[in-house]
């Protein structure tokens, strides 16, 4: 039996996971959940899985929270305190990392300091402080999966052979819904419009990455830390059917890849249960009825947000942590239309062009880039 934290518990990889878990009560229980917004969500899964800590985005939902309970009373926690508490309950042996952006930086830092495994949704605990948090696993002896699909296909696909045998890794992007959209169209683009996803469904914010290609550049990074890869060694090609999860590349000009229809669920269920694998629920993948599969270069002119991730990575120090933390604040104002689609690079571009870059060492110089982005990134849209 394996012991849970989720955090991001209401989002759409936290009900993905708690779905595999429904599916498997001999092999998972939740012992904590951490969600932001949605309380009522909360609710029904407290009632459902009985955790004994949980925690809320705020403290006035704390009260609300206790109101809708019925006989199941946790411990309620709130804020970023609140998350790093559940993330490091005593009896957890795992904590799904699932929290949207740089939020899930500390409760994740927090439950590996408490030495809890980790299965990582949470690309930007990476993208920001990757140097902290490579060193912090190997310090507490804990396993970090990935649970981005991506990036497990890659794990996946690595098992059984030498890292020095690699030539290179290639990450697969469907291409977003303005795969074919005329470079002068994207001004008008609305989020209406760039929130309607042709593979996945995701939240609004990743879903709004997905469009831009910010979201592969974020992998791009993450990859770098997860597999001990140099940005040269890392490629990212255009898969539109979202079939192909991505690849590696052997010295011997071997590829092997990783296939499955495009359900968060395989991946999740592949962290949750490794080394062994179990029942994810996903429909299983007829290759007849898929038909063709096919793959093209990503338009950089177009998308400039996936060179601007390569940038930050080759540039390091706290570059990725500004750009990511420039990105979320353009994305929440592309959503608030107070800019324009391509105005969510031009913005993530002037605050990194602005940045006086250091190396961090600790925590809170990796949060304090992110704090100075964010300030910076709205004065440019204001």
């Amino acid at each position: 039996m394996r012991t849970l934290a989720i955090l991001g518990s209401t989002g759409s990889i936290g009900l993905s996971t708690l779905d595999v878990v429904r599916q498997h009560p001999e092999k998972f229980s939740v012992a904590g959940l951490a969600a932001g917004q949605d309380i009522a969500g909360l609710a029904r899964q407290i009632e459902e899985f009985r955790p004994t800590a949980v925690s809320v985005r705020d403290e006035a939902s704390v009260a609300r929270l206790r109101e809708m309970l019925g006989d199941c009373k946790p411990e309620i926690y709130f804020g970023t305190e609140g998350a790093a508490m559940v993330a490091s309950l005593e009896e957890t042996d795992m904590v799904v990392s699932a929290i949207v952006g740089a939020a899930g930086l500390v409760p994740t830092v927090s439950a590996i300091k408490a030495g809890k495994h980790i299965a990582l949704a949470n690309k930007e605990t990476l993208v920001v402080a990757g140097q902290l948090v490579s060193d912090l696993i190997k310090k507490h002896n804990v396993h970090l999966l990935p649970v981005d699909s991506e990036h497990s296909a890659i794990f996946q696909s690595l098992q059984g052979h030498r890292t020095e045998d690699v030539e290179r890794i290639i990450l697969t992007a469907s291409g977003g819904p303005f795969r074919n959209t005329p470079q002068e169209e994207l001004k008008e683009v609305t989020p209406e419009r760039a929130l309607k996803h042709p593979q996945w469904s995701m939240g609004a914010k990743i879903t709004i990455d997905s469009a831009t290609l910010m979201n592969k550049g974020l992998e791009v990074i993450e990859a770098h830390w997860l597999f001990n890869m140099p940005a040269e060694k890392i490629g990212v090609v255009v898969h539109p059917q979202s079939i192909i999860h991505s690849m590696v590349e052997y010295i011997d000009g071997c590829v092997i890849a990783q296939l499955g229809a495009p359900d968060m669920r395989a991946p999740i269920a592949y962290a949750l249960a490794w080394p062994e694998r179990c029942e994810s629920g996903i429909h299983k993948l007829d290759l007849v009825k898929t038909g063709t599969l096919t793959f093209e270069e990503p338009d950089r002119l177009r998308f400039p947000a996936l060179n601007l991730a390569f940038d930050a990575l080759k540039a390091g120090r706290t570059y990725p942590a500004v750009l990511n933390a420039a990105n979320e604040i353009a994305v929440a104002a592309f959503l608030q239309k107070k800019i324009g689609f391509t105005g969510i690079a031009e913005t993530v571009d002037k605050t990194m062009q602005a940045h006086e870059p250091f190396s961090p060492v600790e925590l809170e110089e990796y949060l304090q880039a992110d704090r100075w982005a964010r300030e910076r990134a709205l004065k440019f849209i204001e």
